[in-house]
């Protein structure tokens, strides 16, 4: 099935607090409309956010938000990244868990490091308190039964990918949700690195575009990301019970 693109309508208005923009998604059956693009003002509440995300959920089993992280947020986050980057903290990522856990580069080339909250600097800990948030306001209003979470760092160095494949492990259902916030600066259609999400109604195609959050049920939605063409950022985990 070809991939189709995914945008996100970008002209909010002043007095408006949250747009969501229509966009064009193409399934093996018909042509459709679907409303899932969203668009939020810079001074929108965070638990307006929340429901954003869990409105995507409950519609389509994901949600795809701009804005998530403020421009200053991405830039200080950027830049905590790229101390760790420099200090050497990063190392390659694997496939599988326990004894199953194996590093291969044909099938995913990311370097990442841990995000832990004794160690993470202020930037970070400011980031894993919004994620405190967010479970808290999953387990209130939707009855999630979260109990935790853990984040990383990722880098895709150029001409890095991750092929397709499922978040959640064959012996540990404990990821329930995933959650991608990227970091880049000015990224352009060229730089390539999309996140494919391969959705029964079609694949949607999402530029990893600084400040945009994606979220998306981990057991359920197979995803990969395309071949990076410029160092790909992003602050990536799951949401677990």
């Amino acid at each position: 099935m070809p991939k189709k693109r995914f945008w996100v309508l970008a002209d909010c208005q002043p007095f408006s607090m949250l747009y969501r923009g229509a966009v064009k998604y193409r399934s093996s059956i018909a042509n459709h409309f679907f409303l899932f693009g969203i668009c939020m003002h810079p001074t929108i509440a965070v638990e307006t956010a929340f429901e954003a995300l869990i409105d995507g959920i409950v519609d389509r089993h994901f949600a795809v938000l701009d804005g998530f992280l403020s421009e200053l947020e991405v830039v200080s986050l950027r830049s905590s990244f790229e101390q760790k980057l420099e200090d050497g903290a990063f190392h390659r990522a694997g496939i599988g868990q326990g004894e199953q856990h194996t590093r291969d580069a044909e099938f995913r080339g990311d370097l990442i490091h841990w995000l832990d909250r004794s160690t993470a600097l202020p930037t970070g800990q400011a980031f894993l308190d919004r994620m405190d948030g967010f479970v808290s306001y999953l387990n209130r209003t939707c009855y999630t039964g979260l109990n935790g979470y853990e984040f990383h760092y990722a880098v895709y160095p150029t001409g890095t990918f991750y092929k397709r494949h499922l978040d959640q492990f064959h012996q540990d259902d404990h990821r329930r949700y995933s959650v991608i916030c990227y970091l880049n600066d000015n990224w352009q259609p060229e730089d390539g690195g999309e996140l494919v999400i391969y959705h029964p109604d079609g694949d949607v195609v999402i530029e990893p575009l600084g400040g945009r959050v994606v979220f998306f049920e981990s057991a359920l939605l197979e995803h990969e990301v395309l071949p990076a063409r410029r160092d790909r950022y992003s602050l990536t985990g799951w949401l677990r019970r």
